[in-house]
């Protein structure tokens, strides 16, 4: 992806946030002895402070996973500090990633549900999303209004049938025009691509309006009605092949009862999606979300 455009930020700025770590090192490796003291004496020796440490043992598949924050007195060169910690994670047969403390960009699509693009806005204006909205994709006009007084870019894709390998072309132009290092299908009512999924595989998040795999399709509130469902839910979860089926990261319960129409059932659906996705999002930025095969590991 090129760097060497320079976008102008959205006239609508991000509120100032609490200050960042000024990095995070995620791992997973094999269980053994001298894991943690290795790692906490890699970052001392390079005069970090730890500001955070969470581990999660699995004595199922008998592997660690581990993330750490930390912050130091300048800015920390990723790059740098994963060539140095090679010999560590060598030892160790650690998988491993070192993040600096950059906010996330974010590029959300869209079709005609307004809700959770709300949301995410508000949430980016007062500064608990921990990442930045870069732009807005949609296949429909309808939320432009929504976007543009956010300050935010609308970019309208039409797609169909016939012009979806020429619409996902142009949605990957835009990911790099935007340099955007998260997609967020904020109820985008269409599916991708297998080819489109795999390109964005680990940086996109969708959400679904159930607890997967259940009321899959259309009017999904009107076949909880009729399954007299007794809580509503959604799902946030990554974008796979797999439809709707992508590793799960966070998902949302709300009790209801026989005495509420479809139509209140979506009204309530709706916040549990919004809250969902946000907590969804805000984990992917702030680097706590680890995969282990089909599942996740959360550090909240």
């Amino acid at each position: 992806m090129s760097t060497a455009l320079t976008l102008p930020r959205p006239a609508a700025q991000a509120a100032a946030s609490p200050p960042r770590p000024a990095g995070v090192l995620t791992l997973s490796c094999p269980q053994r002895s001298g894991i943690v003291h290795a790692v906490s004496r890699f970052l001392v020796e390079h005069s970090f402070d730890i500001t955070e440490h969470q581990q999660f043992d699995d004595t199922v598949d008998g592997r660690l996973f581990l993330r750490t924050a930390f912050s130091a007195a300048e800015a920390v060169d990723a790059g740098v500090l994963a060539d140095e910690f090679t010999p560590v994670a060598a030892e160790f047969g650690m998988d491993y990633t070192f993040h600096d403390g950059a906010r996330p960009r974010v590029l959300v699509m869209v079709s005609k549900f307004g809700h959770c693009l709300h949301d995410l806005i508000y949430r980016w204006q007062t500064g608990s999303l921990a990442a930045d909205l870069v732009a807005v994709v949609s296949n429909h006009e309808d939320l432009r209004p929504m976007a543009e007084a956010a300050g935010l870019p609308f970019i309208h894709v039409p797609i169909s049938a016939q012009t979806k390998p020429a619409a996902e072309a142009r949605l990957l132009e835009l990911v790099g025009t935007y340099q955007a290092d998260l997609v967020v299908l904020a109820r985008y009512m269409q599916v991708l691509s297998d080819d489109l999924c795999r390109k964005l595989a680990g940086r996109a998040i969708n959400i679904h309006h159930s607890f997967l795999p259940g009321f899959k399709g259309a009017r999904p509130y009107h076949q909880a009605y009729e399954r007299g469902v007794k809580q509503i839910g959604a799902t946030a979860h990554y974008v796979t092949a797999d439809l709707d089926e992508g590793p799960i990261i966070e998902q949302e319960v709300i009790r209801v009862d026989h005495r509420l129409s479809p139509e209140q059932l979506a009204t309530i659906g709706r916040d549990a999606e919004a809250l969902a996705l946000a907590r969804a999002v805000r984990w992917h930025a702030e680097k706590r979300v680890l995969l282990n095969g089909h599942r996740t590991i959360i550090f909240t």
